[in-house]
């Protein structure tokens, strides 16, 4: 049987053979004009299972719950914020807010986070860039911080999974992995306990990789010994990383464009990511470039706000009228702009965070 591996850092490629192969449908053009977001418009989400439910909520103006988190492995970067985009999509459509900073997963299941004070420090770096983006207190918790009715329900839902069960999924049980998938079950559905609100449909947006813990999800909400909605879930393509083959990782930072990225650093790391450029500039206003395998800009289609801009420099680069140069300098004067005005903003957090974190 075939596996994803949702802790590798090698980029998924054939997306036609994991839709066929893992069961999830694909997104409606029909959704992708109804939604709006640049995330749909753009065809970075590009799948689901069972978001319809969450659609009709939203186009009734009905509660729903919008649960996502991040592993406090490392520092974030710009494949993190298309997380962060989408939860913001769906809290501006009235949604009960669940963001979990997750320092426990980050200490059980990445070795190189040594202790719990480590995970929790950079936690509270995480915690300054996610109020900077506009996200509140009110919507986010520290794991570590829970109250004891959500650690009693990781315990339970440890019940109602077997060891074949978890293998088949995952193909391994290394402790670590195994607890921080019980963290992130309890983190998707306790949001439906009583003690938190009870039975609502809920969404969860993940990379493509992430679907195993989709899967395991849904299964174990059906085991439960409460009246619980079997959770959706929305993908979206993971942004690849600089070069060909990775995808954006905290712990390869060269693979990355980081949220506290100097000026420099982001020139450099534009200047070096891998090219759809010709070898010659005969060649290339000739032949033209090849936006869809260039890093640059996919960073633009990702994370730039104007769809008239995105589009014209698609065109030009790939009819030859752009040079690669010329498009590295507009994706660096974006990045440059962009994430300056981000890190002043987290500055003002970080006691907050900090506050938040460590008390």
């Amino acid at each position: 049987m075939a596996h994803i591996d949702p802790w590798s850092s090698v980029e998924i490629e054939d997306y036609e053979h994991i839709f066929s192969e893992f069961g999830m449908e694909k997104i409606p053009d029909a959704w992708r004009k109804k939604l709006g977001h640049h995330l749909f418009r753009r065809g970075i989400v590009v799948a689901h299972r069972d978001f319809g439910k969450i659609l009709q909520r939203m186009e009734a103006k009905k509660p729903f719950i919008n649960m996502t988190g991040i592993a406090t492995s490392g520092r974030l970067h710009l494949g993190h914020k298309v997380d962060i985009d989408l939860f913001l999509f769906f809290k501006s459509k009235g949604a009960k807010n669940y963001f979990a900073v997750s320092d426990i997963d980050a200490y059980v299941s990445r070795p190189r986070i040594e202790t719990m004070a480590d995970a929790k420090k950079i936690a509270a770096g995480n915690l300054a860039h996610l109020l900077a983006f506009g996200l509140e207190k009110e919507d986010i918790y520290l794991q570590s911080n829970k109250e004891p009715r959500y650690y009693e329900f990781a315990f339970e839902i440890s019940k109602k999974i077997t060891e074949s069960t978890y293998r088949a999924i995952y193909g391994h049980t290394d402790l670590g992995k195994i607890s921080a998938v019980l963290l992130q079950i309890a983190d998707i559905l306790h949001p439906q306990l009583k003690e938190y609100g009870g039975k609502m449909p809920s969404v969860t947006g993940i990379g493509l990789e992430q679907d195993p813990h989709a899967k395991i999800t849904r299964d174990v909400a059906k085991r439960l010994p409460y009246s619980i909605e079997t959770p959706s879930f929305i993908y979206f393509r993971h942004q690849s990383g600089l070069q060909q083959g990775k995808k954006m990782s905290s712990s390869e930072p060269d693979t990355a464009i980081f949220l506290d990225d100097s000026a420099d650093d982001i020139k450099r790391k534009v200047n070096r990511a891998f090219s759809g450029g010709r070898d010659t500039l005969e060649e290339h206003r000739k032949l033209g470039g090849n936006p869809d395998v260039d890093k640059t800009f996919e960073i633009l289609k990702f994370h730039h706000p104007d769809d008239a801009l995105v589009k014209s420099v698609y065109n030009d680069y790939k009819s030859g009228r752009m040079l690669t140069g010329e498009l590295k300098a507009i994706c660096r004067d974006f990045l440059t702009e962009t994430l300056s005005k981000h890190q002043e903003s987290v500055e003002k957090k970080r006691k907050v965070a900090e506050q938040i974190v460590l008390g």
